[in-house]
C-alpha cells in the first residue's frame, strides 16, 4: 500500500478523501483520453506483478513490427532501467519515477505526454507499476488494460487479485518457453479466469523465441481500428 492515496485502504486514507482523489483522477483521465482518441493513438495500460515480462514484451514487440510508431512511459520506484531498455529497443520512452506510489494516476501521465512527441505514435504504452492491485482502479485514459502474467507466478493469480483482472481487456500469459520445465497447469489457470472474467481474452506468447507476439501486434491493431 502506497502512502499517497491509500490504495483502497480506509484506515490509511480515509473515504472521503479517497473518493475525492479518484475523481480528481478520473477528471484528468478523461483529458487524457480526449486528447489521444483525437489524436488517432491507441492508449494501453500495461499492467502485471514485478518480473511478469512487461519490459520484454514490449521489447518484442518493437522487433516485430519495426514499421508500427510505439511510444512509452514507464513507471517505476526509483529507477529508470525499464525506460532504458525500451528507448534502446527503438521505442521512445519517458521514466515516470514514483517514489513511494506503488501505481501509476492520470496525472503523471499528463506530465509525461507533455514531455513527448505522443500525436506521432500509433500505441502509446503505459507500463504502469509493477503490482497487481493498486493499478487497476487508477483511470489514466487508456483505451485497453492488459495484464501480463508469467508462467512462474503461478495459475491461482486471477483468483487471489480479482480486481486487476475483471478490469482488463486482455491477459498475455508470458515466458511460456518456460512451461516445459515448470508444473504449470494451463486449464486450471483458464479455469481462474473463466471464475473472474465472464469473456476471459488470454493469449500466450514468449518474447525469448517470438512465440504470440505476431497474434499481440494483431490484437493491438484490431483495437486501434
Amino acid at each position: 500500500m502506497c502512502d499517497t492515496c491509500g490504495c483502497g485502504d480506509p484506515t490509511v486514507i480515509p473515504v472521503e478523501i479517497r473518493e475525492s482523489l479518484l475523481a480528481r483522477n478520473d477528471h484528468q483521465a478523461q483529458h487524457n483520453r480526449e486528447h489521444l482518441e483525437e489524436a488517432g493513438v491507441l492508449a494501453v495500460n500495461l499492467m502485471g506483478s514485478p518480473g511478469s515480462g512487461k519490459t520484454a514484451l514490449l521489447e518484442a514487440l518493437a522487433k516485430l513490427s519495426t514499421g508500427r510508431r510505439i511510444q512509452a512511459v514507464s513507471g517505476d520506484l526509483a529507477t529508470t532501467r525499464d525506460s532504458d531498455r525500451l528507448t534502446a529497443a527503438g521505442i521512445p520512452c519517458r521514466a515516470i519515477t514514483t517514489g513511494t506510489a506503488c501505481h501509476l494516476d492520470a496525472d503523471m501521465v499528463h506530465h509525461a505526454l507533455h514531455h513527448m512527441e505522443w500525436r506521432e505514435c500509433e500505441w502509446f504504452f503505459i507500463e504502469n507499476v509493477g503490482n497487481l492491485v493498486c493499478p487497476a482502479i487508477y483511470d489514466l485514459g487508456q483505451a485497453a488494460n492488459i495484464v501480463a502474467l508469467s508462467v512462474t507466478e503461478g495459475e491461482d493469480k486471477p483468483l487471489k487479485y480479482p480486481v486487476m483482472f475483471q478490469h482488463t481487456d486482455l491477459v498475455v500469459l508470458t515466458k511460456v518457453d518456460l512451461l516445459p520445465h515448470l508444473d504449470f497447469d494451463l486449464a486450471a489457470l483458464e479455469d481462474a479466469l473463466a471464475r473472474v472474467v465472464p469473456e476471459p481474452r488470454m493469449l500466450r506468447v514468449s518474447a525469448q523465441t517470438g512465440e504470440g507476439i505476431e497474434a499481440f501486434a494483431e490484437w493491438l491493431a484490431k483495437r486501434a481500428q
